[in-house]
C-alpha cells in the first residue's frame, strides 16, 4: 500500500462513521503514512482497533500517532508491533498514556525499546488507570527495564496482562518483578518465555506467588 495509499484511506476515515476495526499489517507504511492516519484519528470517532504491525514506522511516525491519541477518545486497541521505533518514540507514546483514558490494549512487540524507553513507559503506567494489557515481547527491556516496570507495578492497580517474553531478563530482573508481585494483586498474566531467569529466578517467583493471592 505505501504512504500514498494510506493517504487516500485516511481521507476516508475522516468522514466514515461505521468502521470500527482496521488492520494494516505488512503494508510498508512509513512515517508519512503514520502522519496521515494520525490526522484522521484526531477527528474519527468510531474506530476502536488499529493494527499497524510490521510496517516501517519509526520514532517520528509514532510521535504523530501518539499526539493524535491525546485527542482521540474511541480507539481502545493499538497494535504497533514489529516496526522500527525505539526509546525516543516510546517517550512520546508514554506522554500520551499519561492522559489517554480509552486505550485498553497496547501491542509494542518486536521493536527496539530498551531500558530508557521502558522507564518512560513505566513512569506513565504509574499514572494511567485504564490500560490493562501491555505487550512488550521481543524488545530490549533487560533487568534494568524490568526494575522500572516492577516499581510501577507496586502502584498500578489496572494492568492484568504483561507480556515480557524474549527480553533479555535475567534472575536480577525477575527478582525485581517477584518483589512487586508480593504487593500487586491485580496482575493475573505474566509472560516470561525465552528469558534467562534460571533456577534462582524461578525461586524468587515461586516465593512471591506463594503470597500473591
Amino acid at each position: 500500500m505505501g504512504d500514498k495509499g494510506v493517504q487516500y484511506l485516511a481521507d476516508v476515515l475522516r468522514v466514515n462513521t461505521t468502521l470500527i476495526s482496521l488492520e494494516l499489517e505488512c503494508n510498508q507504511i512509513g512515517d508519512k503514512g503514520a502522519q496521515h492516519l494520525a490526522d484522521a484519528l484526531r477527528v474519527n470517532t468510531t474506530l476502536t482497533t488499529l493494527d499497524l504491525g510490521n510496517n516501517r514506522i519509526r520514532d517520528a511516525g509514532l510521535q504523530y500517532i501518539a499526539d493524535a491519541l491525546k485527542l482521540n477518545r474511541t480507539l481502545t486497541t493499538l497494535k504497533i508491533g514489529v516496526n522500527q521505533f525505539g526509546d525516543a518514540g516510546i517517550q512520546h507514546l508514554s506522554d500520551t498514556i499519561r492522559v489517554n483514558t480509552t486505550l485498553t490494549k497496547l501491542d509494542l512487540r518486536g521493536n527496539a525499546i530498551g531500558k530508557k524507553g521502558t522507564q518512560y513507559l513505566a513512569d506513565a503506567l504509574r499514572i494511567n488507570k485504564t490500560l490493562p494489557t501491555v505487550q512488550l515481547e521481543g524488545n530490549q527491556v533487560g533487568d534494568e527495564g524490568t526494575q522500572h516496570l516492577s516499581d510501577a507495578l507496586r502502584i498500578n492497580t489496572t494492568i492484568t496482562t504483561l507480556d515480557l517474553r524474549n527480553n533479555q531478563i535475567g534472575k536480577i530482573g525477575v527478582q525485581f518483578l517477584a518483589d512487586a508481585l508480593r504487593v500487586n494483586m491485580t496482575l493475573t498474566i505474566v509472560k516470561l518465555y525465552n528469558n534467562k531467569i534460571g533456577d534462582a529466578g524461578l525461586e524468587y517467583l515461586a516465593g512471591a506467588l506463594g503470597v500473591n493471592t
